[in-house]
């Protein structure tokens, strides 16, 4: 019996291995159609790159996850997922099963569905469940369609639907997937084709390429820390004669003590001691002089 699943519902699994099939229909400016997987431990995120299961790495190193070629069958296209779950590492708490548009959005991809079939019933027959996966926006570019998920000791598949406009390079690096820069400059263009790639451990890159790093440049703008400066030379100052030093004036007469000193024919009396005599006038009066020491100091 199939379980036709609504979003976010979720049906037990009765089989150890399953196969995940992504179907549409093609047509003309239909985008190409690419299924994926990625292995998530208990934190919901990879152990590491070889855990991304996609067309640049459609087998897991383990060999119970891998990617089938596509096929055209009756109603359509279909690219497959097929994963062993009985023998997958304790360590792996789900598988996302996802879908990346290649040349457009999912609003231009009808019939998008996912279909879980029992790997082990040999031919496909019946399906365990089916989904029908509708974009939210329509300019979604990746899409999780569904995820199997550990139950106990069981697993359970849950019907998802969640879109991402970022494409494959988005929804990879969501889940810890290390993506090379062209891969991410693919993705923010709007291109999620063939030429996207991982990068680390084990990671696989289109064409097998690694980008080499920048050089740093050396345009006009920037300075040359090599250059040398040159300082042009300073002419030397020219040379000053020396000059001749005048002596001092000599005095008309030797210098008397005290200050300030007075002109010898000067009639004002001069400060300080002695005072200068003047020349004998022969009709000047009797000779007058003061003592030595002054009259403050006679005794009577």
């Amino acid at each position: 019996m199939t379980h036709a699943m609504l979003k976010g519902s979720n049906v037990p699994l009765d089989t150890a291995a399953v196969r995940a099939v992504l179907r549409w229909t093609p047509g003309p400016g239909v985008p190409d159609v690419d299924a994926s997987a990625l292995l998530l431990g208990p934190d919901g995120r990879v152990r590491s790159d070889e855990d991304f299961v996609f067309y640049n790495q459609p087998r897991h190193p383990s060999g119970f996850v891998r990617r089938l070629p596509k096929k055209r069958v009756a109603e359509g296209l279909t690219d497959t997922v097929e994963a062993d779950l009985g023998g997958l590492d304790p360590s792996v708490d789900r598988v996302v099963v996802a879908a990346s548009s290649d040349g457009g959005t999912f609003r231009s991809v009808s019939d998008l569905r996912i279909l879980v079939y029992d790997a082990l019933g040999g031919a496909e027959g019946e399906p365990l469940a089916l989904f029908d996966v509708t974009a939210e926006t329509g300019e979604e570019t990746a899409v999780i369609c569904g995820e199997l998920y550990r139950r106990g000791e069981g697993w359970k598949f849950r019907a998802v639907g969640q879109g991402y406009l970022t494409g494959l390079v988005g929804l990879a690096t969501d889940f810890g997937i290390s993506v090379d820069e062209d891969a991410a400059a693919d993705g923010e263009d709007g291109g999620d084709g063939e030429g996207a790639g991982t990068a680390g451990d084990g990671g696989t890159t289109a064409g097998g390429g690694v980008a080499a790093p920048a050089e740093a440049g050396t345009g006009a703008g920037s300075p040359d820390l090599d250059a040398t400066v040159v300082h042009a030379p300073v002419p030397p100052l020219p040379a000053v004669p020396p000059q001749p030093v005048a002596p001092p004036p000599m005095p008309d007469r030797a210098p008397a003590y005290g200050y300030p000193q007075q002109p010898v024919n000067s009639p004002a009396p001069a400060y300080g001691y002695p005072q200068p005599v003047p020349a004998h006038d022969p009709h000047a009066g009797p000779e007058f002089r003061m003592p030595p020491m002054g009259p403050q100091f006679l005794r009577p």
